[in-house]
């Protein structure tokens, strides 16, 4: 089902199997489609890292999903963790 709504849609994408399934369904639906994800002090970078392959690859395989896909965007919340409380065991 290929319908336009003449919308833009975020997806909130981590690059897993998930996500990539919501965007693709975006990007399916939407004209627009940007994507955000959050920087939260993983311990691996390659969690962030594996957002931009997976949609470099969309972008590639894809061309007229190429054509909606609008910017992502990274949100650092990792200096959140400092205002939690830290419960020793």
């Amino acid at each position: 089902m290929q319908t336009s709504h003449k919308a833009g849609a975020l997806v909130l994408f981590s690059g897993g199997q998930d996500s990539t399934v919501c965007l693709a369904w975006a990007l399916d639906r939407y004209d627009r489609v940007e994507t955000i994800g959050f920087d939260y002090g993983q311990r691996h970078g390659i969690e962030l890292e594996c957002r931009q392959r997976v949609r470099s690859e969309i972008a590639r395989r894809f061309p007229a999903w190429a054509k909606r896909l609008g910017p992502d965007h990274v949100i650092d919340v990792a200096s959140f963790g400092a205002t939690g409380v830290h419960i020793k065991p």
